[in-house]
């Protein structure tokens, strides 16, 4: 693979890709969390997806030895694993292929195609997790300022949604440091939700997608 995709993306966004082997290696360092379904990463500069594309992989892995002698709970935990993956990219074609090569390897995992819900629910969660941005000024291509969602699973096939503005999460580090002035203050006061939703089946997030899609 080629660490760069032109002379001029390196001069003009410093765009150089990480090889498959360093990632290996940094990922190691954090070995254990890379194998929770439930670990949150977020890559504030995910190019095409070298590191997140890594995480999934080690992640669906644990969802096989943990429930894959369930179909329900490997298809709903799996679902988990990818939405606690979040990336930022400056460039759009490089999170489309971010988005793009994620959902290959999530629907090769459960041998998905197009038309199944779990498929359009997946495709989703990437089109929320992954987002077009700038994560030094913490806004989008458009300019609003980037929100993140967490999701959660409930069990018995619900999941939890909300939403964080991403520059009120990384302020809220300064807020909650030991000696701050703000250190007394509960972290339910500072890790407020922009928008909270109604518990969701992966039908629903599959429809929530086909609608998003229909308002563009």
């Amino acid at each position: 693979m080629s660490l760069i995709k032109s002379k001029k993306r390196v001069a003009d966004h410093g765009e150089v890709f990480t090889p498959h082997w360093m990632v290996e290696v940094m990922l190691d360092l954090v070995k254990g969390e890379t194998e929770r379904v439930d670990s949150r990463f977020l890559e504030p500069a995910c190019g095409s997806g070298n590191f997140l594309v890594k995480v999934l992989q080690r992640k669906l892995t644990t969802v096989e030895l943990k429930f894959g002698k369930s179909e329900f709970e490997k298809r709903h935990y799996s679902l988990l694993s990818l939405m606690c993956i979040y990336g930022i990219e400056l460039l759009a074609d490089n999170i489309a292929e971010c988005r793009a090569n994620l959902l290959e390897i999530y629907a090769d995992y459960l041998n998905l195609n197009e038309s199944d819900d779990l498929y359009r629910a997946a495709s989703y969660v990437l089109l929320q997790n992954l987002v077009h941005g700038d994560a030094l000024t913490m806004r989008t291509h458009e300019r609003q300022p980037i929100t993140f969602t967490e999701w959660g699973y409930l069990g018995k096939g619900k999941f939890q949604r909300r939403d964080f503005r991403f520059d009120v999460l990384t302020g809220s580090s300064a807020f909650s440091a030991e000696g701050s002035l703000f250190a007394h203050l509960g972290k339910h006061e500072i890790f407020t939700p922009t928008k909270a939703y109604p518990p969701m089946t992966i039908c629903e997030l599959a429809g929530a997608g086909e609608t998003s899609r229909a308002a563009v």
